[in-house]
């Protein structure tokens, strides 16, 4: 993806954050779990990408030693359907492979069949499921894995 760019987010980045949160996600993150994340979370390394200077999606991911816990991967959705996801992916894994992370896990929605096969070309396999994970409607989350 040569028209986007991608730097790492900061705490003046949440109410872009924000918005694509909500446009996103049917039980969006709040602005003051953004700040935690930002500010008081020694683990959290998020990304933005940017097109044209606007903010069109991020990632975040914990790095505890070697292991990494991707938390979102949000892309707006005017620009879904471009390949900013795997490109965003693809940013998040090499920057893991970086700060040498060597096991990545996330949970997405067993309902979510999009999102898993974008995985699964990265390597990820299905591991347990967390049974009535979120909040909006009790739907089960698949955690899925990957050995970098």
């Amino acid at each position: 993806m040569c028209d986007i760019t991608f730097r790492q987010a900061n705490g003046a980045d949440i109410k872009q954050l924000l918005r694509i949160e909500t446009a996103v996600f049917t039980s969006p993150w709040s602005e003051d779990a953004f700040r935690s994340e930002f500010y008081t979370n020694a683990y959290a390394y998020y990304i933005v990408a940017e097109k044209a200077g606007e903010v069109i999606g991020y990632a975040g991911v914990w790095m505890i030693l070697d292991e990494g816990h991707i938390t979102n991967i949000a892309i707006y959705p005017d620009e879904q359907g471009h390949g900013y996801g795997k490109a965003m992916m693809q940013e998040l894994l090499r920057l893991a492979e970086e700060k040498a992370v060597r096991r990545l896990t996330l949970e997405v929605r067993v309902t979510n069949d999009r999102a898993q096969q974008m995985y699964k070309k990265f390597g990820f396999k299905d591991g347990a499921i967390r049974k009535k994970y979120y909040p909006d409607n009790g739907e089960d989350a698949l955690v899925m894995w990957v050995e970098l």
